[in-house]
């Protein structure tokens, strides 16, 4: 415990020096090391006199990139593919360190490589670092290391971090779509009502003449959105913030916000699908790794994203501990397709559940593929459609009183 302490403090900065060769030549330069009194030993070992040593400040704008779950997955596979070649563990990291181009994961990995030099399991030391390696993770290296086939078990792991990263990927997309066609019209409705539906106010003023109703309520919203358009932008920034702090804090408004979101027509389909997808391939991977059922149920109620699932999930854990068959739990959640059912079912009795879940997980991506293609497809003319019905109705507004003048003469 105490050399797992010792290892902690044992971080490699950058550290800037001045001093004085072996020939009486005045040298400088940067070097790592975990502080300066061990920056200064290394240089006497290089047969220089430091006469100053200070550690490098870091950048006003921070380190660099971040670690992304992206680069943990492209991590997860070069350790995969080098062990698999019959690169030792300590050697991989380091050589990933050494090509990384991320300031944040190449100092990431030399603190990984430093404490596996050190004894420390592989699984140990990612669990100190649960911002980038989760619990799933860390629990399927351990089995690796238990069961002795590290290389295949990174590859289970990078297969499922790819396949989850893909499947992200898909449901942002789904998301972005709606957002950007709710966002474009509010902006492009915006612009015309503070700018240029009080150019026609100025000239109808002077028609001296009643305006049509809906003319009316246009110019009664432009005004509004003149004198308060703060206020609004204000109150829809709140209400955003408001709504990210108690879907964070509350457990209750998280489960009844994820309920309605899948309820939705279009998206919560996708993330229906997406969720099925999602606990099929957790599962699959680490039943297939050798973790036990209930365990692994576990981590797939971690890894779903969705507290609706979630319940469904350790609802099937708690059956399944029980003694019940997961396909009866399953069913009775009514969360999971009937087709998902009865292939975990044949998967159950055949004692093939780990492949079963993969194929159930293959189908539904793919499904989700399919469904985010539709709704790009069917989003780019609605895009067009909203802001022609938004900026035509303004239009329409604006020249009715013009219309209405030219039938009276």
């Amino acid at each position: 415990m105490a050399q797992a302490d010792n290892i902690k403090i044992k971080q490699l900065d950058v550290y800037n020096y001045k001093g004085v060769s072996r020939r009486g030549s005045k040298v400088s330069g940067e070097l790592k090391g975990a502080s300066v009194a061990e920056v200064k030993a290394l240089l006497r070992q290089q047969g220089i006199t430091p006469s100053g040593v200070k550690k490098k400040p870091r950048s006003l704008f921070g380190d660099g990139k971040s670690i992304t779950a992206a680069d943990i997955a492209l991590v997860t596979r070069q350790i995969a593919t080098m062990l698999g070649a019959g690169v030792p563990l300590v050697q991989s990291v380091d050589l990933i360190a050494s090509g990384s181009d991320n300031k944040n994961l190449r100092n990431l990995m030399q603190k990984i490589s430093v404490k596996i030099q050190a004894g420390i399991p592989l699984s140990e030391v990612l669990r100190e670092h649960p911002k980038h390696f989760d619990e799933l993770y860390c629990d399927l290296v351990k089995s690796g290391e238990s069961s002795g086939a590290l290389d295949s078990i990174f590859d289970r792991i990078a297969i499922y971090k790819e396949k989850a990263e893909a499947l992200k990927s898909k449901i942002k997309k789904a998301m972005f779509y709606p957002a950007a066609v709710l966002v474009i019209a509010g902006i492009v409705t915006s612009i015309l009502l503070i700018f240029v539906v009080p150019q026609f106010a100025e000239i109808f003023a002077g028609f001296g003449a009643e305006l049509p109703a809906f003319t009316q309520l246009v110019l009664r919203i432009s005004e509004i959105m003149q004198a308060y358009w703060w206020v609004v932008l204000f109150a829809l920034i709140a209400f955003g913030y408001s709504i990210k702090r108690a879907y964070g804090g509350n457990l209750k408004f998280r489960t009844w916000m994820d309920g309605l979101i899948l309820k939705a027509p279009v998206i919560g389909n996708i993330l229906n699908k997406a969720a099925v997808a999602r606990y099929a391939r957790t599962l699959s991977t680490t039943f297939a790794a050798g973790v036990p059922l209930i365990e692994a149920l576990e981590s797939a109620a971690g890894a779903s994203g969705n507290e609706v699932y979630k319940n469904a999930i350790l609802y099937i854990r708690e059956e399944v501990s029980s003694g019940n068959p997961m396909y009866i739990a399953m069913k009775q959640t009514k969360r999971f397709p009937e087709m998902v059912v009865q292939m975990v079912a044949i998967g159950e009795e055949s004692g093939a559940l780990d492949s079963m879940l993969s194929k159930v997980a293959n189908i539904y991506e793919q499904e989700v593929d399919d469904a985010v293609d539709g709704l790009t497809a069917l989003l780019e003319p609605m895009i067009m459609a909203v802001l022609g019905v938004l900026v035509g109705g303004l239009i329409i507004a604006m020249y009715l009183p013009i219309f209405q003048m030219g039938a009276i003469i």
